[in-house]
């Protein structure tokens, strides 16, 4: 992380935690290599400070591992000695800060390459868009290690793949690789190796330039909608468009796009 952004904002990251700033993009990497960037609760909780206190410039986040894997997940060096309170206490942490990212300030673009299982897949899925690179491979072994999924694995996941899909990687220790994960969705892109975080850098500048407020619908409000009643859904819906479309910025954008200032949307392969 750049010394204005730590003087500006005044906290600072753990080792394990590295972050670039260019221009509207913060880019999160995970590094620690040799746990295959397991997540202990140092690393969790510098997430945590890194989310609440993203500059007001930062219109949109990539987190990406280093090394050969994006995340192996909870660090279980830190679970075996726990009794059960302890353990609760460590899954509300988990919960709380993906939560946080999930319905945070600036959406979030998760580059996964290699090991991406347990609480790294739990925490590529709270983030907004995915990009797989062909290494990755997906696993919840938590069944295999006679523990549960904790980082809100059991809410986000099903709702992406099915809970049927869920109970299976469970039970038999499954793995699914990028291409297999694409289909089934876990992730929206599949790339070559070492192509990932140039997309993603890409799709962030994009997400950035969108209006903050249309943004903000998009990650805290469109979730809630998918899940109402669909009569509350349609009033908040009617609710968030009128204020969206009314604002000075969207009227400025729809006005540059009646005169052509702004480009048609076409479909490229």
């Amino acid at each position: 992380m750049s010394d204005d952004f730590n003087q500006a904002y005044g906290h600072s990251l753990p080792n394990s935690l590295q972050v670039e700033v260019r221009d509207h993009v913060a880019i999160i990497r995970i590094s620690r290599p040799k746990k295959r960037n397991a997540i202990n609760d140092e690393t969790l909780f510098a997430l945590e400070r890194l989310f609440a206190h993203m500059p007001p410039e930062i219109g949109c986040a990539v987190i990406h591992g280093e090394g050969g894997n994006f995340s192996a997940g909870l660090d279980l060096s830190e679970v075996p000695e726990l009794d059960m309170m302890a353990a609760m206490g460590k899954s509300h942490s988990w919960h709380r800060v993906l939560q946080s990212i999930e319905f945070g300030k600036v959406p979030l673009i998760a580059v996964v390459h290699g090991v991406t299982i347990g609480g790294g897949l739990e925490l590529a899925c709270a983030a907004h868009v995915r990009i797989a690179e062909q290494s990755a491979f997906y696993a919840l072994p938590e069944g295999q290690r006679g523990i549960f999924v904790g980082g809100g694995g059991s809410v986000r996941i099903p709702r992406l793949i099915g809970t049927s899909r869920m109970m299976e990687m469970m039970l038999t220790g499954r793995t699914y690789g990028a291409e297999e994960g694409k289909t089934i969705g876990l992730t929206h892109y599949v790339v070559k190796d070492g192509a990932g975080l140039d997309l993603a850098i890409e799709l962030a500048h994009k997400i950035a330039g969108n209006e903050s407020f249309t943004n903000f619908a998009i990650m805290n409000v469109l979730p809630r909608i998918a899940e109402a009643a669909p009569a509350t859904g349609y009033l908040l819906e009617a609710a968030i468009g009128g204020a969206a479309a009314s604002s000075d910025a969207a009227k400025a954008r729809m006005r540059a796009f009646l005169e052509k200032q702004h480009a048609k949307v076409e479909h490229r392969e």
